[in-house]
């Protein structure tokens, strides 16, 4: 079977950024030197780095889930955790990064080429970064955010300048391997070359490689046979070559008949747009230059085929080659003509001019420097409010919703950010549900009078906030509790008090308003 892997799914992810430490000094006849908790480190990054030792994708087939290393926790006495290492993931030279959605993310070409797929997550503070004027000696710490989670898609697309193209056991592999010092693998059956092969030929002073599409039949840009597998390494070559087998064994094959049936299935495949050149256009592979070698001329019948080919060949506009890939005929002159087109080809991109982008003019986004949006949505027949943006969500990431203090910095955060202005004007009323982050996210109960300012601490044990305690809303359930509480007390009152009516300490019902006593009779 063979080992060669040109696509995968990676899952990747960064490391979690550290938590911030909580610490105060303490010394001898200092039992309070002010805080002292150091940073969590930030989490490591993956990277994808072009590695010329690397060649194919089979590491990543078996083991495709890759993570970094988290950000080490801070600690007292101002010490900072450790960051994260980062992942260096090795891909060979071609490799596209492209997203499940068919976005292509980045083109790796070239030895050192890197793609950032999944930042590492952001350490947290410390109490002593924390600490200000206001709030000498913070209760809390930031909690580490964690890195990016994505899965994307790795395909390698050969780097070669010179594609051969054909039907199986047409002699693809054995031209390379007569060309260049290549030696892939050769055999009488078809479908020998399960790989695309990639051979370096020199001719004069131009030196190019060359590689071979394995298995090229009908329907191969529909998923027949292993052609459209590997259709995708054709896209970076400047020119084809048809290679065309004259001495073809089976009775219904003939030169002219493949060469047609191949042009068919090359006009169906779409190039990938992410190949565009300097103009921005994608040149299909069927428009691209192309030679015919009419290969196994070294036997009479192969030789016979091609002289009757060739002027039909000819008349369309080929240029035609008589080759033998056993005997070496032809092939010089062959490799000269490939040679003059990847000159061309090489000369064109040196001397296009570089590509301007036209500036486009557009609306300010309030979320490109990390401010927010405020979306109304309605959930269960109530009004929702839901709070987007880079800032906010890491935020509330950062805090920890066990520590007061630390739910009153990140509403201090918030408020300073301008988010109770555009509740105010996106219409909220206080007790409305307010959502940060999509998804579930984390839902607050609103409240707008609640009084910001750090000076308000002073009062506050450390790891607490009297604001949070002054204006805690109950839940439902404890509204209901509190309602069935008020009625069984009012209702023993109203038992005592009728207990002592009977006993005659009073003399009208406590249901006197409610059940007044009937008028008296006359003579009564």
């Amino acid at each position: 079977m063979a080992s060669f892997v040109d696509r995968v799914v990676l899952h990747v992810s960064g490391g979690t950024g550290g938590h911030g430490c909580v610490s105060v000094k303490r010394e001898k006849f200092k039992p309070l030197g002010g805080p002292d908790g150091g940073n969590g480190g930030d989490g490591g990054d993956v990277i994808l780095r072009v590695d010329s030792s690397s060649t194919t994708l089979l590491d990543y087939h078996h083991l495709p889930h890759r993570h970094a290393t988290n950000g080490g926790n801070g600690m007292g006495d101002w010490r900072n955790g450790k960051t994260g290492e980062t992942l260096i993931l090795p891909v060979p030279d071609g490799t596209v990064v492209k997203s499940k959605d068919g976005e292509v993310l980045a083109d790796l070409v070239g030895e050192g080429a890197e793609y950032i797929a999944a930042a590492g997550g952001q350490g947290g503070l410390g109490n002593s970064s924390l600490s200000s004027q206001k709030r000498k000696a913070p209760g809390f710490a930031l909690l580490g955010v964690p890195g990016d989670e994505r899965d994307i898609v790795l395909e390698l697309k050969s780097i070669a300048d010179i594609a051969l193209v054909g039907f199986p056991s047409a002699g693809k592999s054995s031209l390379i391997a007569a060309m260049s010092a290549a030696r892939p693998k050769i055999a009488d059956y078809p479908f020998t070359t399960l790989v695309p092969n990639l051979g370096v030929v020199q001719a004069g002073d131009v030196r190019f490689t060359v590689a071979d599409v394995p298995g090229l039949i009908e329907g191969a840009s529909e998923g027949k046979g292993l052609g459209h597998n590997f259709l995708r390494h054709v896209e970076r070559c400047a020119a084809l070559v048809h290679v065309l087998d004259c001495a073809a064994l089976e009775t219904d094959r003939d030169p002219l008949g493949d060469l047609d049936i191949i042009e068919k299935e090359l006009e169906k495949y779409a190039v990938d747009m992410s190949f565009a050149g300097s103009d921005g256009d994608v040149v299909p592979l069927n428009q691209r230059p192309r030679l015919v070698a009419l290969n196994k001329v070294d036997v009479p019948d192969g030789r016979d085929m091609a002289e009757f080919v060739r002027p039909e060949l000819e008349k369309r506009g080929y240029r035609v080659f008589e080759v033998s890939a056993s005997s070496h005929e032809g092939l010089k002159a062959l490799g000269y003509a490939m040679a003059e087109i990847v000159r061309d080809a090489r000369a064109s991109v040196e001397s296009a001019p570089p590509r301007v982008k036209t500036p486009t003019l557009r609306i300010r986004n309030a979320d490109a420097k990390g401010g927010f949006t405020i979306r109304k949505e309605e959930r269960n027949l109530e009004p929702l409010f839901r709070v987007l943006g880079d800032k906010p969500v890491r935020w509330v990431q950062q805090t920890d919703f066990t520590n007061d203090e630390a739910v009153g910095y990140l509403a201090d955060r918030l408020a300073k950010l301008g988010v109770e202005d555009k509740l105010f004007k996106a219409g909220a009323k206080p007790g409305d549900a307010v959502v940060i982050g999509e998804g579930d996210g984390v839902v607050f109960d609103w409240e707008p009078t609640m009084i910001g300012g750090a000076e308000l601490l002073a009062a506050s044990p450390r790891g607490s906030d009297i604001r949070i305690e002054e204006f805690s809303r109950p839940t439902r359930e404890e509204k209901k509790e509190d309602h069935q509480a008020r009625r069984d007390a009012r209702a023993a009152a109203r038992a005592e008090l009728e207990a002592e009516r009977k006993a005659g300490i009073w003399t009208e019902s406590v249901n006197y308003k409610h059940n007044p006593p009937a008028a008296p009779k006359d003579g009564e």
